[in-house]
C-alpha cells in the first residue's frame, strides 16, 4: 500500500461528499457582492477556495521534496492576499467550472501523493504556527483535514 493511501482516501471521500452537494450548490444563491473576508463563506466561495488550495498545498509538498536542507519553511496564513484574491475572483464562476477544477486538481494531487515513498513522506517542513511537520502530517492536516473542514462548512451553509 502507498504510504499516503489513508490520506488519499480521505481526499476521495471528501470529493465524493462535495459531489453529493452539487445540486444544492447549483440552486444556492450566488455569492454576495461583499467580499468574503469579513463573513462566513458561502458554498461557492468554499468551493473556489478548495479549488485553489489543492494545487497550492501540492506545490508546498513539492518545495519540501526538492529542498536540499530540512526543515523547509512552508505554508501561508489565512490572510494571504493571493489566497483571498483567488477566492474573490473565482467565487462567481459557474458551478460546473468549479467542479471541473475540483476533479482536475484532486486527481493530480492524488496521483502525485500515491507516488511518494516512506522516505519522501518523512521529509519535514516548518510552518510559522504549526511548527515542524512531516509531509505525511502536512498532507493529513493541510490537504485532507482542510478539505474535510470545508465540506462540513459547505454542508452547513447549504442547510441554513
Amino acid at each position: 500500500m502507498a504510504t499516503l493511501y489513508p490520506e488519499v482516501e480521505r481526499l476521495r471521500v471528501a470529493r465524493d461528499r462535495l459531489v453529493r452537494l452539487r445540486t444544492k450548490v447549483e440552486i444556492s444563491p450566488p455569492a454576495p457582492e461583499d467580499l468574503p473576508r469579513s463573513r462566513e463563506w458561502v458554498a461557492r466561495e468554499s468551493l473556489a477556495h478548495i479549488d485553489e488550495m489543492l494545487p497550492f498545498w501540492l506545490g508546498e509538498v513539492e518545495r519540501i521534496l526538492a529542498a536540499p536542507v530540512e526543515p523547509v519553511p512552508y505554508g501561508r496564513a489565512p490572510s494571504d492576499l493571493i489566497r483571498l484574491l483567488t477566492v474573490d475572483r473565482d467565487r462567481s464562476l459557474p458551478v460546473s467550472e468549479l467542479y471541473a477544477r475540483l476533479d482536475f486538481h484532486l486527481e493530480r494531487v492524488v496521483r502525485r501523493l500515491l507516488e511518494l515513498d516512506d522516505r519522501q513522506c518523512a521529509r519535514r517542513g516548518l510552518h510559522k504556527t504549526r511548527g515542524d511537520l512531516t509531509i505525511k502530517q502536512i498532507v493529513g492536516e493541510n490537504l485532507a483535514g482542510h478539505i474535510e473542514e470545508h465540506c462540513a462548512q459547505m454542508a452547513a451553509s447549504l442547510e441554513s
